[in-house]
């Protein structure tokens, strides 16, 4: 009776190829059963007002050596289109999704910016905080931001948006240092 005999090389890729799809299966299983979940200490109170439950969020903390005071305000001083990243971002989708670029506008801050794209002033804590929101439709080629009024955000639910809500704030650490935060939640209708 002839013996088989397994390929070697053959046999090795395709156990590296078994284990990798576990390992990501396990992953994506992990991703999801804690999707969207956060303990009580990294949520923003002033955020909860305007989006307690989503199903996505995403939160960043990077820690700066200057007083919370600069630092809050050199980020509402920031020109987005300043950026070559986020220039890249906005031109890799209007390619990918066949979109138009918008007309070029003067240098302007980041509120400012951000108004003249759709989204809504939901709060502010003046020199620490803001809370930014919009409905849009992100599938379309040149989506719409929509802004909400601040006392109809939590209970907007028109069908067929995406609801988002994001903060900026800055906390003080010591007397030259803070810690700069954003989160990102996400919510469908």
């Amino acid at each position: 009776m002839p013996q088989l005999r397994v390929n070697t090389p053959k046999r090795l890729f395709l156990l590296g190829l078994t284990a990798s799809a576990a390992i990501y299966a396990g992953y994506v299983g992990t991703t999801w059963l804690t999707y969207a979940k956060r303990k009580a200490k990294d949520r923003d109170p002033l955020l909860d007002i305007y989006m307690p439950d989503f199903e996505v969020a995403e939160r960043h903390t990077i820690q700066i050596n200057a007083p919370a005071p600069l630092v809050f305000s050199t980020a509402l001083q920031t020109n987005m289109e300043g950026s070559a990243i986020i220039r890249a971002l906005f031109r890799s989708r209007e390619a990918l999704l066949g979109g138009s670029a918008p007309p070029p506008s003067p240098p302007k801050g980041l509120l400012d910016q951000l108004t003249d794209l759709g989204w809504g002033l939901l709060a502010q804590i003046p020199g620490q905080e803001i809370v930014m929101g919009a409905a849009t439709q992100p599938w379309e080629a040149n989506p719409v931001f929509r802004p909400i009024p601040p006392h109809k955000f939590e209970a907007f639910n028109e069908p067929n948006y995406v609801k988002i809500a994001w903060t900026l704030s800055v906390e003080s650490t010591g007397p030259n240092s803070s810690k700069a935060i954003t989160e990102t939640r996400v919510q469908t209708t």
